[in-house]
């Protein structure tokens, strides 16, 4: 108990110690929410879904595993939508962009492969590799000359390699060069998996995300996206083949061994995702929006993701409380989730913000 005990002292002292925010005032404008497009409160949607939710006399519970009794009609029906979009052979449902990366990457990746991922990926990714039996290197953030490297030193020793990468960076908001990996992959035969999670609802002409805006989505192996944030809703999914999603439904543990998602849920991830093509005056809102934004403070403009790097803990702390008082509502982050030293507020912006209502953070982020 004792040891329990020191590490939570440990990080107190650090400035390190999190805990469950409280719940937030209707005073305070929400920042760092991943309601990206404010489908979360957009009551005239919620208002025709129930009304549809009623005629079809959704269930509310699912009771079981997909591979039990817990499989649904809404399961096949969101599966062939999103896969009908992507004009990919198959889609594959899972219930949270965390189940998704550990799922996928452990039962893909065995001893007689390789994962080569970016140095920056999310937490989900890193947890799926280390389960994985894969060999496992990093190349520097976005280095593409040190990707290459490792491949060149490394590709012929293994079966397959996997090459893993986000497209829009969760902490930082900057892209990979999607053209480039996919361009590597191809000469060393490799494949590419790619998190979307911060892309899909916000990029691309119908909502699918960044590969979709380059023009690149049928080239990548595996394209994981998620309901839970821009979309204002619960679960992921993966874009692949035929063959990996059967592989998947069969080796894929946090598919196998979890309860199924409520049908209630998938419909009404069905009812945006139709709409996702719609939603292109919001996108351009939200970019509108950021763009301000990000001159407002001095900052690259990279996307919707915008990082306010200050440095310690403390201080990130502090800049977080002196906000709140102004009626601003943002959490620091800090390290393990960023390295050490680059504790910072991560500001998401939504379409919905009135710029004039936030446009004095200029001044109360700087107040001592």
């Amino acid at each position: 108990m004792q040891k329990f005990k020191n590490k939570i002292i440990e990080l107190k002292q650090t400035e390190n110690f999190r805990k469950l925010p409280e719940k937030i005032s209707n005073n305070l404008i929400n920042l760092c929410s991943n309601d990206y497009l404010g489908l979360n409160n957009d009551k005239k949607l919620y208002d025709d879904f129930l009304t549809l939710l009623y005629k079809k006399n959704r269930k509310f519970s699912s009771c079981s595993s997909r591979l039990l009794s817990g499989n649904s009609i809404e399961h096949y029906e969101l599966e062939e939508l999103i896969a009908s979009k992507y004009k990919s052979q198959a889609c594959l449902l899972y219930n949270s962009g965390y189940h998704a990366n550990v799922g996928i990457l452990s039962a893909l990746a065995e001893k007689k492969d390789l994962i080569i991922s970016d140095k920056l990926i999310h937490a989900s990714l890193i947890d799926g590799i280390r389960l994985s039996k894969a060999t496992v290197a990093r190349y520097k953030h976005s280095d593409y000359f040190h990707l290459e490297k490792i491949l060149l030193k490394s590709r012929d020793d293994f079966e397959n390699v996997f090459i893993v990468s986000e497209s829009i960076f969760s902490m930082d908001g900057d892209t990979a060069d999607l053209k480039k990996l996919i361009e590597l992959k191809n000469k060393y035969k490799c494949f590419l998996y790619i998190d979307e999670a911060h892309a899909v609802g916000v990029r691309g002409k119908n909502g699918l995300g960044y590969a979709e805006e380059l023009g690149v989505k049928n080239e990548i192996d595996f394209i994981i996206g998620t309901f839970g944030k821009a979309m204002a809703s619960i679960g992921a999914y993966v874009v692949c083949n035929n063959i990996f999603k059967q592989y998947l439904v069969n080796h894929s543990r946090t598919l196998i061994y979890t309860t199924a998602l409520p049908p209630v849920n998938l419909a009404w991830s069905k009812y945006i995702f139709e709409q996702l093509h719609s939603f292109n005056d919001r996108r351009k809102k939200l970019e509108i929006l950021n763009l301000k934004f990000a001159k407002l403070l001095n900052l690259d403009y990279r996307s919707h993701i915008i990082p306010y790097i200050i440095g310690s803990n403390k201080d990130a702390i502090k800049a977080s409380e002196n906000l709140k008082q102004q009626g601003l509502y943002v959490l620091p982050v800090r390290y393990p989730t960023v390295p050490k030293g680059t504790a910072r507020l991560r500001f998401t912006l939504n379409a919905n913000m009135d710029f004039e209502k936030i446009k004095h953070i200029k001044t109360a982020i700087n107040k001592k």
